[in-house]
């Protein structure tokens, strides 16, 4: 696979973990296992775009009140929704 960020071969599929800041600003919960791709040559560790979306989309869709400080990205996905979509993504 190649880097986005330094078109080197060798990127690979893995997971980290990221700090996610929660719509209303309040604070930032940790999610630990997301799925990222990972660059031996450059160091860059980065989600791809459909992760990003998921995890914004998530965090529209449940009450975030409730939250732990940190848990793992299938946990987070895994917390019931209040709205069955996000209505706001044209």
């Amino acid at each position: 696979m190649k880097c986005e960020w330094c078109d080197e071969e060798g990127a690979f599929e893995a997971t980290n973990k990221v700090y996610w800041e929660l719509p209303d600003g309040s604070r930032s919960i940790e999610l630990i296992s997301v799925p990222c791709i990972k660059c031996p040559a450059c160091g860059m560790e980065h989600q791809e775009e459909d992760i990003v979306e998921k995890i914004e989309t998530q965090l529209l869709l449940i009450d975030t009140k409730k939250l732990p400080p940190s848990m793992t990205y299938d946990e987070f996905m895994s917390v019931p929704r209040w709205l069955k979509r996000n209505y706001f993504n044209f």
